[in-house]
């Protein structure tokens, strides 16, 4: 490996970790949010819903962007975006401001989300063995400094915008100076990844298995980050102290899953790995369904962050193996169904808990996790597609580094 490649996954990975905890500090502090603009209860989802809404609209935007700009340039600038964005919705006085602070933080995390995993899949191409886990194992490390800094604000009841200032101005110039070090995997025009001229066009039905396993992965995430503290208390009888652990376990558990799973993957293969995963997931949903009390739920929870980790990360990987020389495009699709599922996950178990129970509810994504295993051929290697071009993508791979601004 190259010293340009290093500093690029460095980078990189950098900027996984500000975006986690960019995410965290934003959706963590909803509550006081909620309260320094006077949203009522009945808003409130709407403003929560628009964000991914408009999260998928700059990822399919940035589908046709990198058609004539790189990848790395469209992350060097959306990485500022979304966090002075943040900073803005903890500045802002009027629902006016809010809206538009929020507005531009879903774009630039569309954008955002997609570039960032363009450049994963191709470097990982380029290093020619699994390095995606590692990326979002720095997604989750960021969620966890950015979950607790915002504990750390709501315990000491600090204004939003003194909570936010500080990382934003510790994130936003470290992660612009990184940026120099990104590394793409071709120019617009060039012959190489996003634009092989014998990969020919992105095959949608080829696609859509990954699709649906993406957003059945965020179901489950929407369902544990939405629902866990309320299960706890409600449904386990935990105090409310206790019910705020089982997400942070959670995000650890991801961390942990995530910072191995690579080896995993090199060792017996990213099917064994994701069936495992699945296996695991559904497994932690089961004991969380069935808990007697707080002590097994938490188990759940475990198994569920071990299991869940692997699936978001490998389906983009997944997909890059898929269409080589079009995966800039079929990333940018594939993110879309990360938003579909955070829209669908939370919405789905409430309803289903008010209507029938909450044990109940959680036998559903359990349902869908396992129906992975139905499509886990589809993270196999491509043998016919990822044979020539990937070699001479690889090579032009080599050497490239900064996008010359």
């Amino acid at each position: 490996m190259t010293d340009v490649l290093r500093r690029g996954r460095a980078s990189l990975a950098f900027s996984f970790f500000a975006q986690g905890a960019t995410f965290a500090l934003l959706v963590t502090r909803i509550p006081a949010i909620q309260d320094r603009y006077g949203v009522s209860d009945g808003l409130l989802p709407v403003f929560l819903a628009a964000v991914p809404i408009l999260a998928g609209v700059g990822s399919v935007t940035t589908e046709q962007l990198v058609k004539r700009i790189r990848p790395s340039v469209l992350l060097r600038w959306s990485q500022p975006v979304v966090l002075l964005a943040l900073l803005g919705v903890g500045s802002g006085d009027s629902m006016a401001e809010l809206a538009v602070a929020l507005g531009a933080f879903g774009l630039g995390v569309g954008a955002l989300d997609a570039s960032m995993n363009m450049l994963g899949v191709s470097l990982q191409r380029t290093y020619g063995r699994s390095i995606m886990l590692s990326f979002h194992a720095a997604y989750s490390l960021g969620g966890i400094v950015g979950a607790s800094l915002a504990w750390a604000g709501a315990h000491w009841h600090l204004a939003l915008w003194v909570s936010y200032l500080p990382v934003a101005a510790v994130l936003l110039p470290a992660a612009f100076v990184g940026s120099r070090w990104y590394v793409d995997g071709g120019a617009p025009g060039e012959e190489g990844e996003g634009q092989g001229a014998e990969a020919g066009p992105l095959v949608f039905k080829l696609l859509l298995p990954l699709c649906l396993v993406m957003t059945f992965a965020y179901i489950g995430d929407s369902t544990v980050s939405n629902w866990s503290a309320k299960y706890l208390k409600d449904v386990l009888g935990s105090s409310e102290q206790v019910a705020t652990v089982p997400y942070n376990v959670y995000m650890v558990m991801c961390l942990v899953g995530r910072g191995i799973g690579d080896l995993g993957v090199r060792r017996f293969g990213a099917v064994a790995v994701v069936r495992l995963g699945a296996v695991v997931a559904a497994v932690g949903f089961a004991v969380v369904a069935v808990a007697p009390g707080a002590g097994v739920g938490m188990l759940g929870f475990t198994l569920l962050g071990l299991g869940l980790c692997v699936l978001v990360p490998q389906t983009f990987a997944a997909a890059g193996r898929l269409f080589p020389g079009a995966s800039d495009t079929a990333i940018a699709r594939l993110n879309v169904f990360n938003y579909v599922g955070f829209l669908i996950g939370s919405p789905l178990v409430g309803a289903l808990g008010d209507a029938w129970s909450y044990r109940g509810a959680m036998l559903v994504p359990m349902v869908l996790v396992l129906v992975t295993l139905v499509y886990a051929r589809s993270f196999a290697p491509q043998a016919g597609r990822y044979g020539d071009g990937h070699e001479r993508a690889r090579t032009a791979d080599v050497g490239r580094g900064s996008n010359g601004l």
